[in-house]
């Protein structure tokens, strides 16, 4: 395997190039353990960009890891509305509910790992960048930087292990065990500003000498990934259901699944094949098919179509949820697009999580 890179050349370029994010502290100052923490969680699976107007407004709505834990669980679910992947939600609140009860987040590995939502990547990130524990937290960036130091080609996800090993090496040096959290982040700003996953540009990175991909010539297309299966397709519809004071019919998903303990649309159920879903309305109300969403989750893909009505009175179990509250009720992603089409208006909904998380 290729040497090890000079981590202080890493570090030097981090100094001057570093970017400027809500949850980074300023050089030389202390980071917050629950800012690093927030950030973590909310990166998994999502943007840099989609991520940093969420950040700003749960500190603004819960200051605290202890503002989080006092929180109702809807509250939290409905800050968190948009960014999918709604388990994280769910663990989110229940680590910030023992993190309080404790006094404060553990300050090693074991402790980290222990917590709900917090797995090996999250704990080495938190534990570096927190509290300069010397780790190396391998996300996608990671990923991709040390395939390409090693020439590492065989596809993922069974390459896996070995770039996982070959990160390990890269903190080895005493300047990256001293700066521990400048330097798992110094390796996530330059996959994410340098190294990137099309066109790298190598000719600027503090590594290139040392870069075995580049040598190679293979940089680029490193690193490899199996074919994709196609995703299968589901198959449903939704209800958008006013009444004459304006309030649209609303329910909450079960508390465990997917979209758990997330406010919807009233729907069908999603099967694997089209079928009469409009049978599942809540109620007789003159239904007016509006159209078909389509929307992607991890493992499937969604066709849901869309029927609305008016009725004077709604009789049908759920929420009723006045027309401006809606943005306050935290409608996921999915169902922000059924309003919308429902509607024929531009309901505002944030960008799809995406599989490039920095």
């Amino acid at each position: 395997m290729s040497a090890v890179p000079d981590a202080a050349a890493l570090l030097a370029w981090y100094d001057r190039h570093r970017r400027r994010l809500p949850w980074r502290a300023e050089p030389g100052a202390a980071a917050d353990p629950y800012r690093v923490w927030l950030s973590e969680i909310m990166l998994q699976q999502t943007t840099v960009a989609a991520v940093i107007p969420y950040h700003e407004r749960f500190l603004m709505r819960f200051p605290t890891v202890a503002d989080l834990a006092a929180a109702p669980a809807a509250a939290v679910m409905a800050a968190w509305a948009g960014l999918g992947y709604y388990a994280r939600a769910r663990n989110l609140h229940a680590c910030a509910k023992l993190v309080a009860a404790s006094g404060g987040f553990p300050r090693d590995l074991a402790g980290l790992r222990a917590l709900p939502g917090i797995g090996p990547y999250t704990a080495a990130a938190i534990a570096a960048i927190a509290f300069g524990i010397p780790a190396v937290p391998v996300d996608g960036n990671v990923e991709r930087v040390t395939a390409r130091l090693f020439a590492i080609d065989a596809p993922l996800p069974g390459a896996r292990p070995a770039i996982a090993a070959a990160a390990a090496r890269l903190n080895g040096a005493p300047e990256a065990q001293a700066r521990a959290g400048d330097f798992a982040q110094a390796l996530f700003d330059l996959g994410a500003t340098l190294c990137t996953p099309t066109a790298p540009a190598c000719a600027l990175c503090p590594w290139r000498d040392g870069c075995a991909g580049r040598r190679a010539g293979t940089a680029a297309t490193l690193p490899r990934r199996a074919a994709k299966v196609a995703r299968p397709v589901r198959y449903g519809a939704a209800f958008w259901l006013t009444d004459a004071a304006g309030r649209v019919l609303l329910r909450r998903r079960p508390p465990r699944g997917l979209l758990g303990g997330m406010m919807e649309l009233p729907g069908s159920a999603w099967r694997p094949a089209p079928w009469d879903a409009a049978a599942a309305a809540p109620m007789a109300a003159g239904w007016r098919r509006a159209g078909e969403v389509r929307h992607v989750f991890t493992h499937f893909a969604l066709r849901l179509e869309v029927f609305a009505a008016t009725v004077a009175a709604i009789t049908a179990a759920g929420e009723l949820c006045p027309l401006d509250a809606l943005d306050a009720a935290g409608l996921p992603s999915v169902m922000r697009k059924c309003a919308a089409l429902a509607t024929g208006s531009i309901y505002p909904h944030p960008a799809r999580p995406s599989d490039r998380r920095r």
